[in-house]
């Protein structure tokens, strides 16, 4: 019995333990767990996130449930002067025991409604069928077609597939006029991306924000969103897609 319980906990371990670091260009799906409001905000504060989709390394793969941490960078108020806006940075990941350092960039940051439609069927009757039948449309418009086992599809080429959790793996694509990339340092493996499309990039559900800095550049690994009117608020169960640019265990 102790050897099964052992054996379970290295199996639990597999995907960070021995793992020197996470290849570049890697997306982290993420489900964010905690709210922020830049009235309320202060630089230092913590941000958590849960990856919300099994992400598939070369050797192992990241667990859905695991956590990703960040912080508050800076924060500037609404006020007479101006609007608002909110620095993040996302740099810690941890699976269970494991504990590994990241610096990330956003490709895409959903609303919870988008999110909450995304893993809605795409017509009523089909709400009445059975989840692996329907068919869904993701954030930034590609379709999944019968979720049990159909293509991932971007009009009709196919891109992706959906996995047995809800999520889908796909091939990264930049859309015309984005400033994301496709693959990445050579990483052209199938991405874990949840309820997002192969070229999502960007705002959606979000018309109030805009993204000033995703990280990319100087200062890289830092995200900046700015409010066109009133405060940055990012709600709790937002959908993220963060790229990794460099780990270290």
């Amino acid at each position: 019995m102790k050897n099964l319980v052992l054996i379970g906990a290295l199996l639990s371990a597999v995907a960070l333990h021995g793992q020197q670091s996470i290849p570049n260009g890697t997306i982290l799906p993420l489900e964010l767990k905690s709210s922020l409001n830049s009235h309320f905000a202060k630089a230092g504060q913590v941000i958590t996130a849960r990856i919300a989709q099994d992400v598939p390394l070369p050797e192992g793969r990241i667990r859905e449930g695991s956590k990703v941490i960040g912080h508050v960078v800076a924060v500037t108020r609404a006020s007479d002067n101006g609007p608002a806006d909110i620095s993040l940075r996302f740099d810690t990941l941890l699976e269970s025991r494991n504990k590994m350092a990241i610096t990330t960039n956003l490709r895409a940051l959903a609303s919870p409604m988008s999110v909450w439609d995304a893993q809605l069927p795409l017509t009523g009757p089909d709400r009445g069928s059975p989840e692996n039948t329907w068919n869904t449309v993701l954030v930034g418009d590609d379709e999944v077609a019968y979720r049990g086992g159909g293509p991932v599809a971007k009009g009709l080429e196919v891109v992706g597939e959906p996995t047995a959790g809800g999520g889908v793996l796909a091939n990264l694509s930049a859309a015309a006029g984005t400033k994301c990339h496709g693959k990445f340092q050579g990483n052209d493996r199938l991405q874990a991306l949840w309820v997002f499309s192969s070229d999502a990039c960007g705002l959606y559900g979000l018309p109030d924000l805009t993204l000033s800095h995703a990280g990319r550049s100087n200062p890289v690994g830092e995200i900046k969103l700015a409010s066109m009117k009133g405060e940055v608020e990012l709600r709790s169960g937002s959908g993220i897609l963060l790229r990794v640019m460099q780990s270290t265990p």
